[in-house]
């Protein structure tokens, strides 16, 4: 993360907030892919899924932008590199990925 310049706290509390983030965003989009396919065939192949997974990626980009401006949370969404990108966009797919695959195993239902 771009975090040279910042304080050592500033820097720690700027990535528990991306890290929290994109891992609530991948616990929610996994219950919700499991109720967008609930009435499907085969709900692991539904692509409704992947959709729901891509929207949790991209609308936490402007969450952090406002948690920045409003000054609650260190985090400027303006100096992300590629890296920070890819560690949100990984960090959701992975909570996603691990919770969604354990709802469908279970067969719990929403």
């Amino acid at each position: 993360m771009a975090t040279d310049t910042a304080s050592p706290r500033a820097s720690h509390i700027r990535g528990v907030t991306v890290t929290t983030l994109a891992s609530l965003a991948g616990v929610v989009a996994a219950v919700v892919s499991s109720i967008v396919t609930e009435g499907a065939a085969n709900p692991a192949t539904d692509t409704l899924g992947l959709y729901v997974l891509a929207a949790a990626i991209l609308v936490q980009l402007p969450i952090l932008q406002v948690l920045g401006k409003t000054g609650l949370v260190a985090v400027d969404v303006e100096e992300f590199g590629a890296k920070d990108y890819l560690y949100v966009a990984f960090m959701t797919f992975s909570l996603w990925f691990v919770c969604w695959t354990i709802i469908l195993t279970t067969g719990t239902t929403f």
